[in-house]
């Protein structure tokens, strides 16, 4: 995948249609986020805790990418780098969280977590067949066009998470995902902080060639 909207990587999210399409997005995410904090708070899953504050993550990204179109570079590029080191920070948060749980946590509810696992699912492809004509682009546009992959890759991971933890009745399955959330928040972060950098040192969109879709 190499062409966005505009046929141009350059893109800076400045068009009406992709501002129309972040808030829908946005609407999504809000509404996932409080489904699924209720469905961590029943289920006792870590999984499923790392993956609303992703949604809420993912919803205060797309309010500032939107606020950032159409400044300049700079703007933009600070805004990615912000976005990157909050995603770095929730990563971390939810690595030392699971290594709690990992001595003092209880099995989650597998049903609770497949099912609220599955609407999550549904909900982030809808939002990356929303995103995927505006997947390339400079930091900012970036930033959210990684965020949207790995929700859709991390709920994937939750519902094998829950069959795990249904077909084992332990807490391992879940604890092991959640793991892997927290190192694809990390990836994500490293990607947009770094791409970001480089648009700040060198005045110019500066493509992340080593990404992948």
């Amino acid at each position: 995948m190499s062409a966005s909207c505009c046929e141009d990587v350059t893109f800076d999210g400045d068009s009406v249609r992709y501002k129309r399409a972040l808030w829908a997005v946005i609407a999504i995410n809000i509404s996932m986020f409080v489904v699924e904090v209720g469905a961590s708070i029943f289920s006792g899953s870590q999984a499923l805790q790392a993956d609303a504050l992703d949604f809420l993550a993912d919803s205060v990204t797309y309010t500032i990418t939107i606020l950032v179109v159409g400044k300049s570079l700079k703007a933009r590029a600070s805004a990615a780098l912000f976005k990157g080191s909050s995603l770095a920070i929730m990563g971390l948060w939810v690595l030392l969280s699971t290594f709690y749980h990992l001595f003092y946590g209880d099995t989650p509810v597998a049903e609770i977590m497949g099912w609220t696992a599955s609407l999550a699912l549904a909900a982030n492809l809808a939002s990356v067949f929303i995103l995927i004509r505006f997947r390339d682009g400079d930091s900012n546009v970036r930033s959210v066009w990684i965020c949207s992959r790995n929700d859709a890759i991390g709920n994937v991971a939750v519902l094998i998470a829950a069959w795990g933890v249904w077909e084992t009745d332990s807490a391992l399955p879940d604890l092991v995902v959640a793991l892997f959330m927290a190192s694809l928040f990390l990836y994500g972060a490293t990607q947009i902080i770094q791409q970001a950098r480089r648009e700040l040192a060198t005045g110019t969109v500066v493509p992340d060639s080593a990404h992948a879709h």
